[in-house]
């Protein structure tokens, strides 16, 4: 395993630790909105803490973008961190077990390192550019899906950008009649590596942060996937407009999106 990774694979770890504490002790969870329907907990922040300690305490001249913290400038522009200490907070708070810590690390703007973390079912994602995508140490790939009316696709709520709700609402409806299930299960990160996976044969979501899709989409690279957004162009990080999907099912889904 790459030294990058393995750090990233511990910091997740310690993330994943802090989480499942707080989810199995029983006691009161604070919980903060930071916008509508977007909530924050204590839980989130000792997490985010933890996962860079352990990332400076490695590699100090790194910069770092964090989900609560912001960006953090290192002296070294090469790397960044790319961190998501919770995706999935709402469904954390409610005690549905689907979310994940997810942390990139990226060389140069590219992404080169991907961890995606579900505490609650102890599974580990994990990729290096050129070096294939694994879940707890076994090969991932994405599935043989041809045919986007055969396919099982994932997607997310706008829930941040309700002023787009009438555009996702027509994707939906065109999905839903074109697919064989549509899913939502509230973490992005989650998803991405389900695609990866071979669980879901494609996903679509729009108005993410970097923070959301950058580890899941190398993952889906690395297992024999595509990754765009609506156009199918690699400014996905950029715009918080995600596609992703098998090679075959990948332009037909942009074709419904469109």
């Amino acid at each position: 395993m790459h030294p990058l990774l393995n750090i990233a694979v511990k910091a997740a770890r310690r993330a994943g630790s802090i989480i499942n504490r707080a989810a199995l002790g029983g006691s009161a969870i604070e919980v903060r909105s930071k916008h509508a329907n977007d909530f924050v907990t204590q839980v989130d922040h000792a997490a985010e803490a933890a996962i860079i300690e352990i990332v400076h305490r490695a590699y100090p001249e790194h910069a770092i973008l964090a989900e609560e913290s912001g960006n953090t400038p290192g002296a070294s522009a090469e790397y960044r961190w790319v961190i998501d200490p919770l995706d999935g907070t709402t469904n954390f708070i409610h005690g549905f077990p689907q979310y994940a810590v997810s942390i990139a690390v990226q060389h140069r703007g590219a992404t080169a390192h991907a961890v995606v973390y579900d505490p609650s079912k102890n599974e580990l994602f994990t990729s290096s550019k050129g070096r294939g995508a694994f879940v707890n140490d076994r090969r991932m790939r994405v599935s043989k899906c041809l045919k986007l009316k055969d396919a099982l696709v994932g997607t997310g709520f706008p829930f941040k950008e309700l002023a787009r709700v009438d555009q996702y609402m027509k994707q939906l409806r065109t999905l839903m009649g074109n697919c064989a299930g549509v899913r939502r299960a509230g973490a992005a990160a989650l998803d991405l590596a389900y695609v990866a996976a071979g669980r879901l044969d494609a996903f679509w979501e729009m108005g993410l942060s970097p923070w959301d899709m950058a580890a899941g989409a190398l993952m889906i690279q690395e297992a024999g996937g595509l990754v765009g957004d609506f156009s199918g162009e690699p400014t996905y990080l950029a715009s918080g407009d995600i596609a992703a999907g098998t090679p075959k099912v990948f332009p037909q889904l942009l074709e419904a999106l469109r």
